[in-house]
C-alpha cells in the first residue's frame, strides 16, 4: 500500500529529522569553566551545540570538543592535550592550536579569522577548505593541504616537507614556501603579495619569468 504525503508534510518530516543545534549565547554564561559547561549540556543529553563569540580554552585539560560544532568568535586551544576537534566544522574568528596534541582538523571546513598550527603534528588540513585571516604552517610536518582552496592572508609554508598546494588557488597575501620541498604549485592562479621560492626545487627548474607564467602574483617573487 502506497501512503501519499503533501509537499508541506514532507518538508516537516525532513526538517524534524535534522539535528538539532543547541546554541550557547557565550562562554562567559558558565564563568569560562569548561567542566560547568559539560556538565549543563549532560543535563541536556549532550546535544549538537554552538557557541557564540570567544571560547578560550587555553591550557586546558581537554581531549575532545566532542559535540561542539561551531564557535562564533576566537578558539584557543594552544598548549591543551587536545587530539579530536570532534564535529567543529566551522570558527568564525582566528583558531590557535599552538603546541597542542592535535594530529588532524577533523571535520573542520572554515576558519573565518587565522589560523596558527605551529609546533603541532598536523600533516594535512583535510577537509579545511577556506581560511579567512593567515596560515603559519611553517616547520611542521604538513605533507598535504587537502581541499584548502584560499587563505585570505599570508601562508608560511617554510621549511616543511610539503611537495604540492594541490587545490590551492589563491592567497591574499605574501606566499612563503621557502626551504621547502616544493615541486608544484599545482593549481594556484594568485598571490597577493611576494612569493618566496629560495633554497626548493622549483627555484633551481624555473625562471621567474616562467613562474609568472604560472601565476599572477602581486608582489615580488625571490628564488
Amino acid at each position: 500500500m502506497k501512503i501519499i504525503i503533501t509537499e508541506n508534510q514532507f518538508e516537516k518530516l525532513k526538517n524534524s529529522e535534522e539535528p538539532k543545534v543547541l546554541h550557547i549565547l557565550s562562554f562567559e554564561i558558565f564563568g569560562n569553566d569548561w567542566g560547568r559547561m559539560q556538565r549543563y549540556l549532560d543535563r541536556k543529553g549532550n546535544p549538537l551545540y554552538s557557541v557564540g563569540g570567544d571560547l578560550n580554552l587555553e591550557y586546558a585539560s581537554i581531549e575532545s570538543l566532542e559535540n561542539l560544532t561551531s564557535v562564533g568568535g576566537d578558539l584557543y586551544l594552544e598548549n591543551t592535550s587536545i587530539e579530536s576537534l570532534g564535529n567543529l566544522t566551522s570558527v568564525g574568528g582566528n583558531l590557535n592550536l599552538e603546541y597542542a596534541s592535535i594530529e588532524s582538523l577533523g571535520n573542520l571546513t572554515s576558519v573565518g579569522g587565522s589560523l596558527y598550527l605551529g609546533n603541532t603534528s598536523i600533516e594535512s588540513l583535510g577537509n579545511l577548505t577556506s581560511v579567512g585571516g593567515s596560515l603559519d604552517l611553517g616547520n611542521t610536518q604538513i605533507e598535504s593541504l587537502g581541499n584548502l582552496t584560499s587563505v585570505g592572508g599570508y601562508l608560511s609554508l617554510r621549511n616543511t616537507p610539503i611537495q604540492s598546494l594541490d587545490n590551492l588557488t589563491s592567497v591574499g597575501s605574501h606566499l612563503d614556501l621557502y626551504g621547502s620541498s616544493i615541486e608544484s604549485l599545482g593549481n594556484l592562479k594568485s598571490v597577493g603579495g611576494n612569493l618566496y621560492l629560495g633554497n626548493t626545487p622549483m627555484s633551481n627548474k624555473h625562471t621567474k619569468q616562467e613562474i609568472k607564467q604560472m601565476v599572477n602574483i602581486g608582489g615580488g617573487i625571490y628564488l
